[in-house]
């Protein structure tokens, strides 16, 4: 089937790829806004959305579990986004207010790409990675075509005519810059001991789950992962650092003005980053696909074998399915903990978010860049 795919044309593997990104990524990240908002009413100790029920299914045994999970409240919201009347003010730039977010959703789907979901066992015994474009400057990607993110946000302020949209765009560039010079900063020491001397240099991710069959970054780089993890929420503008839509000083920030479809497209980009932000923070600290630390995916998949007497548990397919479960697992869980600290930690003022990225997380990123780099010298020596 994989050589089949191979040998279609380009354009039409290009095309069923997209198509497959938005297939999955889409319905996920609109199901993460539904999610927030249960993960919000149980840590208030309230039941949350748990009403909408349509006409029709009342009469399906158990669909009160699917009520209760609040499903239908997802149905009914993507529903209304696409009916709404979409409001266009007169006084908006019109071309470029209508631009703002189509140019959201774009780095959020691109950096998918780069990013691999999962792996199976070759011939030899190697994980090969799962991915839909394995390219050897894969964190390189994810950080150049996400960074492409902020000019909607810019864009959306500056089109919007207004002034507290402007002043929301003009707040996410100015964070963006704060905190993605700590970021890169922090995934540097991960790839000076993945690039030991006499190897291939890579940039590669699925090269950084391969160092992790033992011990997880998380553990032998804690301050990397914690500045990354800080740094993450920045980039995604998740409270405490929502500064471009801060509705206690900016109304609404960036998308003041927006509504109906145009508005639910940049939250869609919001939990597509965020969706695509736990992938990376677990591909390169939470070992990928590796069930724990020390026992990597082929012994995994080598133990349940003998456990079992089957071996199927090392057919490529099953054992893909295994990685993509793994991976998938450690995502959610962290995209949990972003929606944890949404409703437990309160939102920064905007001089404290400046003052946290330059005086504190920089500083640290740099002196723990300096420390790794004289320890990975002298242990590889």
């Amino acid at each position: 089937m994989i050589a089949y795919f191979l040998g279609l044309p380009v354009m039409v593997q290009a095309v069923a790829k997209g198509l497959a990104v938005i297939v999955v990524l889409f319905p996920i990240a609109a199901a993460c806004s539904m999610a927030e908002r249960k993960v919000c009413a149980w840590i208030q100790c309230r039941p949350g959305p748990n009403r909408a029920l349509p006409p029709l299914f009342g009469w399906i045994p158990g669909i009160g579990i699917l009520q209760r999970l609040g499903v239908f409240h997802l149905m009914a919201d993507g529903g209304k986004f696409l009916f709404k009347e979409e409001p266009l003010p007169d006084h908006v730039h019109k071309f470029y207010y209508v631009l703002a977010p189509v140019v959201a959703m774009v780095p959020a789907f691109t950096t998918v790409t780069v990013v691999p979901f999962g792996a199976f066992i070759g011939p030899a015994g190697e994980p090969v990675p799962l991915m839909l474009a394995n390219v050897d400057v894969g964190i390189l990607a994810v950080f150049a075509v996400a960074s492409l993110g902020i000019y909607s946000l810019i864009l959306a302020g500056w089109a919007s005519n207004s002034k507290y949209p402007f002043l929301g765009g003009i707040r996410a560039s100015a964070q963006l810059i704060s905190y993605e010079l700590s970021m890169t900063l922090s995934v540097l020491p991960v790839f000076l001991w993945v690039n030991a001397p006499g190897t291939a240099g890579t940039l590669s991710l699925a090269r950084a789950v391969e160092y992790q069959g033992g011990a997880w970054f998380v553990f032998t780089m804690p301050v990397s992962a914690l500045i990354f993890a800080i740094a993450l929420f920045a980039e995604t503008n998740r409270q405490p650092f929502d500064m471009p839509e801060s509705e206690a000083d900016l109304v609404g920030g960036f998308h003041t003005e927006y509504g109906a479809f145009k508005w639910s497209l940049f939250f869609v980009a919001e939990y597509a980053n965020m969706i695509v932000g736990s992938a990376v923070f677990a591909l390169l600290f939470l070992g990928g696909w590796n069930l724990l630390p020390w026992l990597p995916l082929a012994d995994l998949l080598e133990r349940l074998h003998h456990a079992t007497g089957s071996a199927l548990w090392l057919h490529p397919l099953v054992a893909g399915l295994v990685s993509v479960a793994i991976f998938a697992g450690k995502i959610f869980l962290t995209i949990f903990v972003f929606m944890w600290v949404r409703w437990t930690v309160p939102r920064f003022r905007y001089d404290q978010v400046m003052k946290l990225g330059w005086q504190k997380l920089l500083p640290l990123s740099i002196a723990n860049l300096i420390a790794y780099t004289v320890g990975i010298y002298f242990l590889q020596q």
